[in-house]
């Protein structure tokens, strides 16, 4: 919402491009303040589909860019492509005066810098703002995050406050004082190489669970910067509840964090085994939905 809030503040005429997989909340800022937003179709990877989104920009050339580019998608973990998109914006000839680039880094952002050979998500590149999910990785027990921007976006928010004898740039105003200990906390204790190792055991169990799913013949995809494993909608809604799987029409995901063993995926494999063995499977409803793409090489 912030980052959406400064670049309408920037661009009150932009028009907001977002892939159709972006997390609701993005949609949800775009509607509370008024902007005119294009939902863009995805590649079958889950990120968003370049072509088409050159030829909204094309076909809007009056209007500033305002980009919501998704590291990590909610339902396939996919991540666009930022140098891409900024090819995309040259190719058609955007001035970097004429476009706002939000990243929502929800929960990979802070994964992303300890996989080798992940692209690099910087202010050294044209963004302007980027969000991190505290409650995700890091474990925060209650729902907090980091909200970055360059200091010229926030500046247009700026509003001196009396009593309180400091300057406000948020939306909410009041903070809870708890979260930012929690995030220090977490931080410390962890360290830089602490993160990585829960970084690298939650790559490994992605990949570990999807090879176990495949071994009992199930369809299962991973994206290479992901630990978010997709896999087909079991028929028995028990087991999905049991096992608190987010579904989406024909698909499931699992989203592999720190606390997730190969012994847990193990016992996981084995009743979603015997699900199938007393169940059967869901069966693609239509052409072009959710399942049908997860046989596409990621």
């Amino acid at each position: 919402m912030h980052g959406m809030l400064l670049a309408r503040e920037k661009f009150p005429d932009g028009i907001l491009y977002t892939s159709q997989e972006t997390h609701y909340s993005i949609f949800k800022a775009a509607r509370y303040y008024r902007m005119e937003c294009e939902s863009i179709p995805t590649l079958p990877s889950g990120e968003i589909d370049y072509d088409i989104l050159a030829e909204a920009i094309g076909n809007n050339r009056d209007r500033p860019v305002i980009l919501n580019v998704n590291i990590g998608t909610t339902v396939k973990g996919a991540v666009d492509n930022l140098d891409r998109i900024l090819r995309t914006l040259s190719r058609q000839q955007v001035p970097r005066e004429r476009f706002y680039i939000h990243c929502d880094g929800a929960l990979f952002a802070l994964m992303m810098p300890f996989i080798e050979f992940a692209p690099e998500i910087s202010f050294k590149k044209p963004i302007d703002s980027i969000a991190v999910s505290g409650h995700k990785m890091l474990g925060c027990p209650m729902p907090c995050g980091v909200a970055l921007s360059r200091k010229e976006h926030v500046q247009q928010l700026e509003q001196h406050i009396d009593y309180l004898n400091s300057v406000d740039t948020t939306i909410m105003g009041s903070r809870n004082g708890q979260a930012a200990l929690y995030l220090w906390y977490s931080l410390r204790k962890k360290g830089v190489a602490g993160i990585k190792r829960d970084v690298v055991h939650c790559m490994d169990t992605a990949r570990y669970l999807r090879d176990k799913l495949k071994e009992i013949g199930l369809t299962a995809s991973l994206n290479d910067l992901s630990s978010t494993v997709v896999l087909e909608r079991p028929v028995d809604e028990n087991l999905v509840k049991r096992w608190q799987l987010a579904c989406e029409e024909d698909i499931a995901h699992v989203v592999v964090m720190p606390n997730v063993t190969k012994y847990k995926i193990d016992c996981f494999v084995d009743e979603l085994k015997k699900c199938v063995e007393e169940h059967g499977r869901i069966e693609p409803v239509r052409p072009g939905s959710p399942l049908t793409k997860l046989s596409m090489p990621w």
